[in-house]
């Protein structure tokens, strides 16, 4: 018996994966709301480094920045929106396997899911093949967002800090000041403020981005 759907199959190998194991690519796909003994969160630690490393060998190769500079860029080229926006242009969301609730909650089309299972996925091409076959796969997937703006302007929250250093204000403070949603497909409200000027929240599916958000607006209110 198949582990995997011939569509699946057929949607893996149209994209480049190499296919051997079923059984692994069954694994990188299946969401923890379906209770199985196997789900991607092994497969997408590991393709978590995978990724980061590639994309760190990449940048060193194209770029003469300084390790400031480089760290931003691979920063935002790994993040799990970028991660869940390569998973979209794949069109992921349809193969994914998970329990009928998670679905019904939209947990299929979040970034953190989607960028979870992107990682999944070059997991397991690494443990079907290695890391050169998979080194060029992630090339080709994140071409796009490579030679595009991603990471290239300065992080919203080093450009809050550096503002409030340079009009002499006290460093932001963030605040966790609300969640909201399932575990699967949390909400994180942050609130960032600097003393004596006022304070922005925003929400984001991580307390991380979160943050971004809310040092960005707080940017564009105060700035």
């Amino acid at each position: 018996m198949s582990a995997l759907e011939p569509e699946t199959r057929e949607w893996l190998e149209r994209h480049g994966f190499t296919v051997r194991n079923e059984a692994v690519w069954r694994e990188a796909l299946t969401h923890g709301s379906l209770g199985e003994d196997k789900d991607y969160d092994r497969l997408e630690f590991l393709g978590d480094r995978v990724l980061g490393l590639t994309i760190a060998d990449w940048l060193y190769e194209h770029s003469q920045s300084a390790e400031g500079k480089l760290a931003q860029r691979l920063n935002a080229l790994v993040s799990k929106q970028t991660c869940a926006g390569r998973a979209r242009m794949l069109g992921t969301s349809n193969h994914v396997r998970m329990g009928k609730q998670a679905r019904e909650d939209g947990a299929q089309d979040s970034d953190n899911v989607l960028g979870d299972i992107m990682e999944s996925l070059l997991g397991a091409n690494f443990l079907e093949t290695g890391f050169d076959p998979t080194r060029d796969l992630i090339r080709r997937f994140w071409q796009e967002v490579f030679d595009g703006s991603t990471g290239r302007r300065k992080h919203p929250k080093s450009a809050l800090q550096e503002w409030a250093a340079g009009n002499q204000r006290r460093a932001p403070e963030y605040e966790v000041t609300g969640t909201s949603g399932p575990d699967h497909n949390r909400r994180f409200t942050v609130q960032v403020s600097v003393h004596n000027v006022g304070a922005v929240e925003a929400t984001a599916s991580g307390k991380r981005e979160a943050e971004t958000e809310a040092a960005r607006l707080f940017m564009e209110k105060y700035g």
